[in-house]
């Protein structure tokens, strides 16, 4: 697309005022140099310095009227005052000034940086570009002003309350929590659907036999999925190649005696076979999306969990914004191949976990995309939509978003200032609306830990190089530096390291317990197991800030707990009448014809013969009969 920037014919244009300016060299012109070089004066820096900070104090001066203050957002698109601030995309070289720290998420240290205009890649300044845009999707691009705005002044201010909503005491609480009684009798009700539909479906295609499992099958109940599901879990931490494995009573150190205790393995193939989550008779294509219509069979576990897990739990100041892949190796309409992913080929789903922990607050599986792009919209996109889609809830309470090159533009950091977030990511520079000088920067064109940068006000751009070209967007950081190690770096890069990882950090810690590794045909069967794991982790992070516990120790304790509450009690065996029957005593040795000896209780002879149910020596011939019929 032929695109040509408003800020490129203003380029033009002043380049020709400038050779007009050069050959007349009057008086007037150098008078008005010098005052765009001069130092700003005190009521020039003070909007400056403030901007993007609100004091509070809780005195009134007397005798001095106050100007109205308006928030942020609303200073956005207003017009201001024009600025004498030298504009363009700037190579700066970072240096190492000692400077205090600061109250940043890595102590960041701006840099005094010496500014040097590119030959190949700058700005000429333009003294008529407002301070800020008067246009919501206007950008116009500037130099970093200078002495720079710290950080912190420019970030939303963050005051909500951190973690659970709810307080729990052990594993078992916090997991029903998510896992509720209600959408447990939404599984019991369709697995029992389903389970009599297969069977109805194989007596006509003539595929049921006499021994088939599905012969056998009895309604479940919920109860019974408890321990179904504590048995999975069970095998995310007992680990075994084979499923059969588990039900192995042999007396050898391979015996796990506890998983046939609970359940026998027929029971367990046969509920693993019948489990479902959707009636197939209301799936109607008519009536469905394209997206909807695949994610059908799983739709309502992946509501219910989305909405238990956004209100179960409020977000700190830091979440990312990334993709998971659960790896599916079968031919699927909805595989989507992630190179830098370990599954590399699977379900992807896009996902908002918190940067510290990895909390799991929503996700989105990619079935297809049904939004419609809104002309001259630019967050209208499938990719901006998806953003806000995923956000929402989470408006103006002072959230930062982390994202990496796939979800970021300027447009879309624009918007989520709007919304009260901060964007923080980096950036493919053929994105809309950044500037054409700072997309043709080069990684030839720089050198190691050099950095172009530019700003429109509440969005700022950077291109470093530290062994390649990487460029950022940030609504708060501009050129601040820190030190890390040996080497100094934009502390919009140390940031982005620290907190971007959230959804990988949520992926690891699930690795250890792969219960979504057993081999199936049916995809959602293996996506359902992918949610129960993310589930406990979140059942873990909603304990573990109230009682100090490993994850392991979390996990042993949640399956035992279940089993115990939801175990059902063995029936009382029948007491079945004495049977009075005359047997021998065993051997002494074996080999040997001689057997073991009791006095009879009749005649007190020594006799090899005693009743099983009196369980007393007596002889069959002459003792036994008028034994039972005087003495019992």
């Amino acid at each position: 697309m032929e695109y040509k920037s408003e800020i490129g014919e203003e380029l033009e244009t002043f380049r020709e005022k400038n050779e007009i300016l050069k050959g007349t060299r009057s008086s007037r012109v150098r008078d008005h140099i010098s005052n765009i070089r001069r130092p700003l004066r005190d009521d020039e820096i003070s909007p400056l310095v403030n901007y993007g900070s609100e004091e509070e104090s809780g005195e009134e001066d007397e005798g001095i009227t106050q100007s109205i203050v308006l928030p942020r957002v609303a200073r956005m698109f207003m017009d201001q005052e024009d600025e004498e601030v030298e504009e363009g995309c700037v190579n700066i070289t970072l240096d190492w000034p000692p400077q205090p720290p600061r109250p940043s998420v890595c102590d960041p240290i701006p840099a005094s940086p010496a500014l040097a205009s590119p030959s190949s890649a700058s700005l000429t300044p333009d003294l008529r570009i407002p301070m800020e845009p008067s246009d919501k999707f206007k950008f116009e691009w500037r130099a970093f002003p200078m002495p720079q705005i710290e950080p912190h002044l420019r970030r939303e201010p963050f005051l909500q309350n951190i973690g659970p909503t709810i307080s729990f005491t052990n594993p078992y609480e916090a997991f029903t929590a998510i896992w509720d009684r209600e959408i447990m009798e939404v599984i019991v009700r369709e697995t029992n659907i389903y389970a009599q539909q297969l069977t109805t479906t194989m007596l006509e295609d003539g595929t049921i036999c006499p021994n088939s499992r599905i012969t056998r099958w009895q309604d479940t109940n919920v109860s019974e999925v408890y321990r179904y599901l504590a048995i999975v879990l069970a095998m995310g931490v007992l680990v075994k190649s084979r499923l059969e494995e588990y039900w192995n009573t042999s007396k050898d150190i391979f015996n796990s005696p506890g998983f046939s205790t609970e359940m026998t393995f027929d029971r367990f193939q046969l509920l693993s076979k019948c489990l479902h989550f959707n009636n197939n008779s209301n799936c109607d294509p008519a009536l469905l999306t394209r997206p909807q219509a695949k994610l059908f069979k799983v739709q309502p576990i992946l509501d219910h969990l989305n909405a238990k897990f956004s209100q179960l739990y409020n977000l700190s100041q830091n979440i990312a914004l990334d993709e998971s892949l659960t790896m599916w190796k079968g031919w699927l309409d909805i595989n989507q191949f992630v190179r830098n992913k370990a599954a590399t080929v699977g379900i992807k789903t896009y996902e908002v976990c918190e940067s510290q922990t990895g909390y799991l607050w929503r996700s989105e599986v990619h079935a297809g995309h049904d939004t419609l792009t809104v002309e001259g919209d630019p967050v209208s996109g499938i990719i901006p939509t998806l953003v806000l889609r995923l956000l929402n809830g989470l408006e103006h309470k002072g959230h930062t978003v982390w994202m990496d090159n796939f979800y970021n533009s300027p447009a879309l950091a624009r918007e989520l200032k709007v919304r009260g977030f901060d964007c923080v990511g980096t950036l493919r520079t053929n994105r809309q609306f950044v500037p054409s000088e700072l997309a043709a920067i080069t990684k030839k064109n720089m050198t190691v830990g050099q950095v172009f940068g530019c700003t429109s006000g509440d969005v700022d751009l950077l291109v470093w190089r530290d062994k390649n070209r990487v460029a950022f967007i940030s609504t708060y950081h501009g050129l601040a530096t820190t030190r890390c190690g040996d080497t100094l770096k934009p502390t919009v890069v140390k940031d982005y390291n620290i907190c971007m990882g959230g959804v990988d950090r949520k992926d690891q810690q699930l690795a250890m317990y792969p219960i979504e590794r057993r081999r199936t045909r049916v995809w959602y069967k293996k996506f359902f197991r992918k949610l129960l794991n993310a589930s406990v982790l979140n059942s873990y992070i909603l304990l573990n800030k109230n009682l100090p516990l490993s994850h392991r120790k979390f996990r042993k304790a949640l399956i035992i707990d279940l089993l115990a509450a939801f175990r059902t009690p063995a029936p009382n065996a029948p007491i079945q009448a004495a049977v009075h029957t005359p047997a021998q005593y065993g051997f002494i040795k074996p080999g040997k014809p001689d057997r073991f000896k009791r006095q009879c209780v009749v005649c007190k002879k020594r006799t090899i013969t005693y009743c099983k149910a009196c369980n007393v020596a007596m002889c069959v011939f002459t003792c036994y009969e008028p034994y039972h019929i005087n003495f019992l």
